[in-house]
């Protein structure tokens, strides 16, 4: 996580979440993150399970210099990123693990932007439709943000993260089995070939 957004909000979340794999909206208090809200989206799932944005901050709306709430979250990804994105929101909610990924906006003719995509999983109580907390936020804030629209999303790099993520991915250290030895890091077990002589 390269981001100021990005990392407040996932510690938030964290906090939140406790030892649930997953805070409920209703654990998100918009005034406990106001410095990170205009980076911020909340995407629920319509009655044919598309992604919209129920609400974005200011500066995610900046970036396409309109307001989103209510448009698909994926029709704002090219081509070849569309089914990858969809994979990733299915994993986020289905899994309750969080995503951070990097991103590359087009703008026409215009010049790239780099940004930086977290998708956190929100849990959900009976027919609730709210699935992701997110930052969609420019690791470096172009001139021309504001005045001429990103137009489409490109996916880059991305890992999965979360604690539950860090205690699978960790090695587990085991001690020597019997019968052998530790020696430079390694498992050294006697026997075998007999030196030559």
């Amino acid at each position: 996580m390269k981001h100021s957004s990005t990392h407040a909000l996932f510690a938030y979340w964290d906090i939140q979440r406790g030892s649930r794999l997953a805070p409920e909206r209703s654990d998100i208090d918009p005034a406990a993150i106001r410095h990170v809200l205009g980076d911020t989206f909340v995407l629920a799932v319509d009655f044919v399970d598309e992604h919209r944005f129920r609400l974005a901050g200011t500066k995610v709306c900046a970036l396409f210099c309109r307001e989103l709430k209510g448009e698909s979250f994926t029709m704002l990804w090219g081509e070849t990123s569309r089914q990858p994105i969809r994979d990733l929101l299915a994993i986020v909610a289905d899994e309750s693990v969080g995503v951070v990924a990097g991103v590359t906006g087009r703008s026409g003719d215009g010049p790239e932007i780099e940004l930086e995509l977290l998708l956190l999983p929100l849990a959900r109580r009976g027919h609730a439709r709210l699935r992701a907390l997110g930052v969609l936020a420019p690791t470096a804030i172009p001139y021309w943000m504001g005045a001429r629209p990103v137009l489409e999303l490109t996916l880059g790099a991305l890992r999965h993260i979360g604690p539950e993520v860090a205690a699978a991915a960790a090695p587990r250290i085991l001690a020597a089995p019997e019968g052998s030895r530790m020696r430079h890091g390694f498992v050294v077990y006697d026997g075998g070939r007999e030196p030559v002589g």
